[in-house]
C-alpha cells in the first residue's frame, strides 16, 4: 500500500510547489490544515517561508500542536522540515524572541555577517553543503552537492550528533539535521533540480 504525505498547511509559504515535486515522483500527497488527517498520514512535511513567531501563532490558532507532537514525538513517524519548517523544531528563535515545537536542544539565530559588501542576508542562491553523518535522506547525494537556499536565520544545534549538513557562508552553519524520526533541511529540495529530487526521493521511500 502506497505510504501517504501531509503536507501541514499552516498558511506559511508555498506548498504547491511542493505538492507538485512530490507528485512529478508518483507520491500520494495532500495539503492540510485537519489534524485528523495529519495523525493519520504515514509522513508528514513542515513547508514554510516566512516570520517564526507568526508560523508558530498560526500553528496554535490552527489546533495543529497536539497533532504535530503526536505524530512526531509520540507515534514517531517520518518529519521533514523545510526552511522554516526546520527552524520550528527547535526549541526557541530570536525571530519574535518565540518559542518553537522544542523537538530539538537548538536554536534559531539571525545570521550576522563581516563583509556586508560580499555576503547579503537573506544568504539567497545556490550554496554548498558538505556531510556531517551517513543518512538515508543523503543517499546518492555528493559531498559538496548545491542546493537552493533563501533564509535570513539558522538553526544551532545544541547537540552536534544531530548535524547532518552544514555549509559556509561567510560562517558554517548547519544547513540539514536528523534526529530519529525528525528530518529538517534548511534550503529548498524543491527548488533544488536533480539533487533535491533525489532527497525526497530517499524522504517518501522511508
Amino acid at each position: 500500500m502506497k505510504k501517504t504525505l501531509a503536507i501541514v498547511d499552516y498558511r506559511m509559504g508555498n506548498l504547491n510547489s511542493v505538492k507538485k515535486k512530490l507528485e512529478r515522483l508518483k507520491a500520494t500527497a495532500s495539503i492540510t490544515s485537519n489534524p485528523r488527517d495529519i495523525i493519520k498520514a504515514d509522513k508528514i512535511i513542515l513547508v514554510g517561508v516566512g516570520h517564526f513567531e507568526k508560523a508558530m501563532k498560526n500553528i496554535k490558532e490552527l489546533n495543529l500542536l497536539d497533532a504535530l507532537n503526536e505524530v512526531a514525538i509520540i507515534k514517531k513517524k517520518p518529519v521533514l522540515g523545510i526552511c522554516l519548517g526546520m527552524q520550528l523544531m527547535a526549541k526557541d528563535s530570536e525571530e519574535g524572541n518565540a518559542a518553537g515545537l522544542g523537538w530539538l536542544d537548538a536554536n534559531v539565530r539571525k545570521m550576522q555577517v563581516d563583509d556586508t559588501l560580499k555576503f547579503k542576508i537573506p544568504h539567497t542562491g545556490w550554496n554548498k553543503i558538505t556531510l556531517a553523518k551517513k543518512s538515508h535522506l543523503m543517499k546518492g547525494i555528493p559531498e559538496s552537492s548545491e542546493f537552493y537556499f533563501v533564509h535570513s536565520y539558522y538553526m544551532r544545534p545544541n547537540e552536534t550528533s544531530n548535524i547532518l549538513n552544514e555549509t559556509e557562508y561567510c560562517f558554517k552553519f548547519t544547513s540539514a539535521i536528523e534526529k530519529n524520526n525528525i528530518f529538517g533541511v534548511q534550503y529548498h529540495p524543491e527548488k533544488s533540480h536533480d539533487v533535491g529530487e533525489v532527497l525526497l526521493k530517499n524522504f517518501i521511500s522511508l
